[in-house]
């Protein structure tokens, strides 16, 4: 699900080239108001998503309201590093070098410049972990991949949640 029908449809026509249009169904939505029902969904997973929620916490409620009880959410998402040398190398990267090479490969001056702005912006680690047992889900963690650069978090809608 996807709240831009262009990414939708970049995203169909994967699915087509792979033969997998029959098996995997693409839907134009908002995470902040999902059109399933209530006790839905065994799990959902967002990669790389949760950070451009309009309302974050809105759209984790929608999703803990679509879960089952018992059911797991997975979130692969950007992170900053928090280990010197790394989180200097990868500050450097990620606000000089890639705008640079955004603006200079596709000619517009704001490429490249919303990603690091998201991802500064975005409430990771144990403040995300945070925002996810404030929504309700329980048996909260987050694990760091490559240095810290993104994370994997999980939560679990309780099994007595209503």
């Amino acid at each position: 699900m996807d709240i831009s029908e262009g990414m939708l449809a970049f995203g169909r026509e994967k699915l087509r080239h792979r033969g997998l249009q029959a098996q995997i169904d693409l839907q134009t939505g908002d995470s902040e108001n999902l059109h399933f029902a209530d006790n839905y969904f065994d799990a959902v997973i967002v990669s790389f998503g949760v950070r451009n929620f309009e309302n974050l916490e809105l759209g984790l409620a929608s999703i803990y309201r679509v879960l089952k009880p018992g059911g797991d959410l997975l979130v692969l998402e950007f992170s900053r590093p928090r280990q010197a040398p790394f989180r200097q190398l990868y500050n450097f990267y990620f606000k000089q070098v890639l705008p640079w090479l955004g603006r200079n490969i596709s000619k517009d001056p704001a490429a490249y410049t919303y990603l690091p702005e998201s991802v500064s912006a975005f409430p990771d680690g144990p403040d995300f972990v945070k925002i996810l047992e404030k929504i309700g889900f329980c048996d909260t963690q987050c694990r760091p991949l490559t240095f810290g650069i993104s994370s994997i978090y999980q939560g679990r809608k309780p099994v007595y949640a209503h």
